[in-house]
């Protein structure tokens, strides 16, 4: 079994030498001497937990800036499907790929996508050492003979890293998708072994649709036609009451908080005091990067928090008291951004910790937005930039180093 060895690395708080065996944290402390198959000097850096993307499109890192400051609706409908529409399976791969790239150099490990051609991201992710969900996408407008062809690509697959990436089933949202074929996704990811990953209540629009078309709003909708479950990964949920937080929260459901993309189609503010009060599992997301317009999950964590604290909870409605700032600390949306996502898709990993899969990021103590260090999770999250990402381990590997900028 292979071993790593991080000399020198600092870790709660001190000076330490981090022994990696096989895919797993196996001494955080070990001996001066220790011998490994490979020793990486760290000293100067720290050792933090690596990002899990609870929710994006990876291939729309070609749309970066492409139709920028629109209402979801405006932007979807008439911009970036007709642009979509264009794309081929190489088109796919070769924006997959870039965002890939972007996602190594931030430190995050996994990501959970959404999108077409699901084999040109496979081979990309494949090759690049990181962790994935695939979600195969449902929509209304997909012929019988996709249809078909998605439900042998499903029976057929086998993970060609051997565990570092699962498939999703990917039904778009419920305004894209039939409540027939919501009911077949469910069934279909259930008898399958899969999660399901779906856009929920993201704009008001979504939720006066609903109201019109089926009497009831989005969470209710899916909660009555039996989609929700411990199975389920809902992005954004922005305009979700506190009743059906607790619906979410019952059903076992994990919420997918994207807040760059939330804010800049205009789609509203995160509910996080009702998200919290609820106890459902909350994991950050980067949605694409035409909507974003990057992957950078340590940028999501200080939008998340910084969203937060503007708005007061009394101004907003939600809450009695006068401000909210101590609800969402960095220390919460750092575990959003690590344990949450990682436990939403089934991986043991998201924390620094002995016998958890070595899935981490070492960051500069040298770097200027990192010093003074008066506290190491308030500089990464509110301080820092990617730029203080030096390496990236994924399942036991080292997958980026800095010094030259590619993956190993």
């Amino acid at each position: 079994m292979n071993t790593l060895l991080l000399k020198h690395v600092f870790w709660e708080g001190r000076t330490r030498n981090v022994l990696v065996r096989g895919n797993r944290y196996a001494c955080l402390d070990a001996a001066e001497g220790a011998e490994a198959d490979r020793v990486a000097d760290a000293s100067g850096l720290a050792l933090l937990p690596a990002f899990y993307n609870g929710h994006t499109h990876l291939a729309m890192s070609l749309l970066r800036g492409y139709a920028d400051d629109m209402p979801l609706q405006t932007w979807l409908q008439d911009h970036i499907w007709p642009y979509e529409a264009k794309l081929t399976a190489a088109d796919i791969r070769r924006g997959s790929d870039l965002s890939v790239r972007e996602m190594l150099a931030g430190g995050t490990v996994f990501f959970n996508d959404m999108y077409f051609e699901p084999e040109e991201t496979i081979r990309v992710v494949a090759s690049s050492g990181l962790r994935a969900a695939i979600g195969i996408t449902v929509m209304d407008n997909h012929s019988l003979a996709q249809q078909a062809s998605k439900h042998a690509f499903v029976r057929e697959w086998k993970d060609p890293t051997g565990g570092r990436i699962q498939l999703a089933i990917a039904p778009h949202a419920i305004y894209t998708v039939c409540e027939r074929r919501l009911r077949e996704c469910a069934e279909w990811a259930r008898e399958a072994g899969l999660r399901l990953h779906i856009h929920l209540s993201e704009t008001r629009r979504e939720v006066a649709d609903c109201l019109r078309e089926h009497g009831t709003t989005p969470v209710r909708y899916l909660d009555r036609i039996g989609f929700l479950g411990p199975d389920v990964v809902a992005a954004h949920c922005v305009h979700v009451d506190a009743e059906e937080w607790d619906i979410l929260a019952s059903r076992g459901v994990t919420v997918v908080h994207c807040p760059c993309s939330n804010m800049k189609l205009g789609s509203g503010r995160f509910p996080y005091e009702r998200a919290i009060a609820s106890g459902v599992r909350v994991a950050l997301g980067t949605d694409g990067c035409s909507s974003n317009n990057n992957v950078d999950m340590r940028e999501e964590m200080k939008f998340a928090a910084l969203l937060a604290k503007c708005v007061s909870a009394r101004e907003d409605g939600l809450l009695e008291n006068e401000g909210a700032a101590d609800l969402l600390p960095a220390s919460l949306v750092f575990d959003w951004a690590t344990r949450g996502g990682a436990a939403a898709f089934g991986i043991d990993g998201g924390e620094v910790a002995e016998g958890k899969l070595a899935d981490g990021l070492l960051v500069s103590l040298d770097a200027p937005k990192m010093q003074p260090c008066h506290h190491l999770l308030s500089n990464w999250v509110y301080a820092a930039d990617s730029t203080a990402v030096k390496m990236v381990l994924c399942d036991g590997k080292i997958v980026y180093e800095a010094h030259d900028g590619k993956t190993l």
